[in-house]
């Protein structure tokens, strides 16, 4: 099953934070996971690594916290979960892995790599914008995914 993991679960929820919710669009790490009830060490090491990655800066001050450094309309979902989780990879070996026993004789690598494509295709399509709330109120889903 093909499955994000909990970090990007978070990075997601705290990137949707910023781009719709955040009052001018700057957030603490502790206000992003108080607003959803997750574990405030290891959301600032993912916003720590969204940092590093380019997605938001820190901001210092008395109103400090993170804020996107581009247009939440210019960020890909492929672009965040290849920064969280790698690449993107749905079989253990890859069409140029020729270390696999079954090398020779697979007959489900290359169209599963169509299907990585294709996913991937996806990922890349939809923007950080269309998974912000436009209401204030997060998507089921990305509630669901903070628990």
């Amino acid at each position: 099953m093909l499955r994000l993991s909990k970090k990007t679960d978070y990075g997601l929820l705290a990137l949707g934070y910023l781009a719709a919710e955040a009052p001018s669009g700057v957030a603490s790490a502790r206000a992003i996971a108080e607003r959803y009830d997750i574990p405030v060490e290891l959301l600032a090491k993912v916003l720590q690594h969204l940092a590093r990655r380019g997605f938001i800066a820190a901001q210092k001050g008395a109103y400090g916290g993170y804020h996107l450094t581009r247009p939440a309309s210019a960020i890909s979902l492929a672009e965040i979960v290849q920064a969280i989780d790698g690449p993107l990879a749905i079989t253990a070996c890859g069409r140029e892995d020729e270390q696999c026993d079954q090398f020779g004789r697979c007959t489900v690598r290359d169209p599963l790599a169509r299907v990585k494509e294709r996913i991937l295709s996806v990922l890349r399509d939809v923007t950080l914008a269309e998974m912000a709330p436009s209401d204030g109120v997060m998507p089921m889903v990305w509630k669901d995914a903070a628990r």
